[in-house]
């Protein structure tokens, strides 16, 4: 679990730190749909109801749907900005620090959201989701070959419909390009599917027990995840500016 954001990235790396994120994604889905009644990573659902809103008359919801998709977006900016600065510095903390921010800011968010008026908190909660959904949607995309998303499902449940598929054909023995399946895809894409769900209830339940509050323990494990290769730049930071001592008498003055 410590070494998931090391620069190092392997097929099982990323799928422990794919894992870890689906289940923070299911509990922050949870936390917004139960507070404010909006999924806050379900980008396709939140463009359909923006369109029905219009259609209706309703441009409270249409501004709602564009303050979520924005967010989003500036969410996978910020990834983006954070991650490649990191990069061409060459620090060990690129993906790192995605999760220190997103840490940082679910710990806030969890101690102060409980303070927000009901006027202003809907805005709020939608806004900080959706920004944290587009951030760690975009520190795994892939996973060896396989695209995959952290913070929804679609896609997952469409690659392990095509991999059954794949798994249940049955080539001619002559085949130049047999259609081979992948178990080991369909059972990991699965395991993140269940991940989410339960995120998802862990999310809800939390909620209705500790409030808001339910984030910080999730902010709290991200952290821990973030936390070997962030002291670790520090360490060496700390290192190159410390100044050096004599390592020698220097010249003796002549007598």
């Amino acid at each position: 679990m410590l070494n998931l954001c090391s620069p190092e990235r392997t097929v099982r790396r990323n799928l422990h730190l794919a894992c870890a994120l689906t289940v923070v994604a299911g509990i922050l889905n949870s936390v917004g749909f139960v507070a404010v009644a909006r999924y806050t990573s379900h980008m396709t659902g939140i463009v359909a109801s923006m369109a029905d809103a219009i259609a209706l008359g309703l441009p409270d919801l249409v501004a709602v749907g564009a303050l979520a998709l924005t967010a989003f977006v500036l969410g996978a900016v910020a990834c983006a900005l954070v991650f490649n600065w990191g990069r061409v510095r060459g620090l060990r903390s690129r993906y790192a620090n995605i999760l220190l921010l997103e840490g940082m800011g679910m710990l806030l968010f969890g101690l102060l959201a409980e303070r927000l008026q009901d006027a202003h908190r809907s805005v709020v909660v939608v806004g900080v989701l959706c920004f944290t959904m587009g951030l760690q949607n975009a520190l795994i995309t892939r996973i060896g070959e396989w695209p995959v998303r952290t913070t929804h499902i679609t896609g997952m449940v469409t690659d392990i419909g095509v991999e059954i598929g794949k798994a249940l054909y049955r080539s001619p023995a002559d085949a130049a390009d047999p259609v081979v399946g992948e178990p080991r895809r369909i059972a990991a894409l699965a395991g993140l599917v269940a991940l989410f769900f339960l995120g998802g209830m862990a999310g809800a339940l939390g909620y209705l027990w500790l409030g808001f509050e339910v984030v910080v323990p999730v902010a709290a494990v991200l952290l821990l995840i973030a936390h070997r290769p962030l002291v670790r730049d520090l360490r060496e930071a700390w290192l190159r500016r410390r100044p050096r001592r004599p390592s020698g008498r220097g010249p003796r003055s002549a007598r």
